[in-house]
């Protein structure tokens, strides 16, 4: 198999440092980007705000003790979501071959570019440099012949770095790192692995794959294989967003049920509102529910044909309940998620009997979501909302 060079990008403390862009006075201070109350989450911090133990997913109550100085920041996901259109459109002018994972990280397969814009380093160096001119941020890279690897790389030399493992080198460059550095190696396995004395990803060499199969079963041959930097994944371009949804921790725990019925009414709003801006529609609904002792449900629906229009994604919801233990036991978290996602504009099968008033309702969604652009969100808004939601 002939060598391939790929190049993991990875933006740097990307919400925090978008923060940090749109806001100069916060250079050099601990950004702290989560919930807006102490029941939320830590969504990003800044390379300052880290130093004192702060980490994404953390509490935002511990993240306060932590760093008693930290800047709180809201997460505002559509701005974060504009800027990595940018960065990822930079990409695509390297290499077709652009595998978005997330909004502040992607893969390129630039295998076969060399004549042209020079070898993998020079190319990582150039988009780094573009992003920088261009963006005003910085982004990390890690250069291999595997997806696994490259990834891995990435991480080594941040911020502001990169990381370069030559074709054969994998297995040296894999050895001391710890073995939950590699994909798989999740909480369960790790006590397992450490009582077989296999602390760093080179102390798994010397087992042979029969002996990790017998014990970690599928896992065991995945991880014979990762510890080699084996990896033959391709880098496979697909439409940056795999699923648009929105979810809210609320103050808190809800029971009544007309009033979380209320809160999914504004998600609903939202969602339908962040696919028509993007131009998509979604055919699979899905319902979360985090309820007070945070256990978890989710509930999927998927309709016949795609849809942007709020009012059916509400009226799916409302179906959903039902199936999860809304009204009986207090919630947290509720959110819902469109996937499966299609340009609004492709070809489809319509129905025989199709509503003849559904293009009117789409120039309507279309019609309010242009006030509600111009004059702020939900101006125009559902009547339950009237007294609720401010947007």
């Amino acid at each position: 198999m002939n060598h391939r060079s790929i190049i993991h990008l990875d933006m740097d403390a990307f919400y925090a440092s978008v923060e940090v862009l749109d806001f100069p006075e916060l250079q050099g201070l601990p950004v702290i980007v989560g919930g807006k109350d102490d029941r939320g989450v830590v969504s990003a911090a800044s390379y300052e705000a880290r130093r004192y133990g702060v980490h994404s997913a953390l509490s935002v109550v511990v993240a306060r003790k932590r760093c008693p100085s930290g800047i709180f920041r809201p997460v505002r996901m559509e701005r974060y979501q504009e800027i990595s259109a940018r960065i990822m459109a930079i990409f695509r002018e390297f290499s077709p071959l652009v595998e978005q994972i997330s909004v502040d990280e992607a893969f390129l397969d630039v295998t076969g570019c060399e004549r042209l814009l020079g070898d993998a380093e020079h190319i990582a160096a150039c988009i780094r440099q573009r992003v920088l001119t261009d963006v005003g941020l910085t982004v990390s890279a890690g250069i291999a012949g595997s997806k696994l690897v490259a990834k891995i790389a990435s991480d080594q030399n941040k911020p502001d770095g990169v990381t370069v493992v030559g074709c054969g080198f994998e297995t040296e460059f894999l050895a001391p790192l710890a073995i939950q550095r590699l994909w798989g190696v999740g909480q369960k396995t790790i006590p397992l692995l450490h009582l077989m004395g296999v602390k760093t990803i080179g102390d798994l060499i010397p087992f042979p794959l029969a002996i990790l199969e017998r014990k970690f079963g599928k896992q065991g041959r995945h991880m014979y294989h990762c510890a080699r930097g084996i990896d033959l994944r391709d880098v496979e371009p697909v439409n940056s967003m795999k699923s648009i949804g929105n979810e809210e921790t609320f103050p808190e725990d809800l029971l009544d049920e007309r009033e979380i019925k209320k809160e999914l009414l504004f998600l609903t709003t939202k969602v339908g509102e962040r696919l028509r801006r993007k131009g998509v529609e979604g055919s699979t609904i899905t319902l979360k529910v985090k309820y007070h002792d945070f256990s978890s449900v989710s509930r999927s629906k998927t309709l016949p044909r795609p849809t942007s229009d709020s009012k059916l994604i509400q009226q799916t919801i409302l179906e959903l309940i039902p199936k999860t233990l809304i009204g009986i036991k207090p919630v947290r978290l509720a959110g819902l998620s469109m996937g499966k996602l299609t340009g609004a504009g492709n070809p489809r099968q319509l129905h025989l009997f199709a509503d003849p008033v559904g293009s009117g309702r789409q120039d309507l969604l279309y019609a309010i979501d242009a006030i509600n652009n111009k004059y702020g969100s939900l101006t125009v808004k559902p009547g339950p909302l009237i007294h609720g939601k401010k947007g």
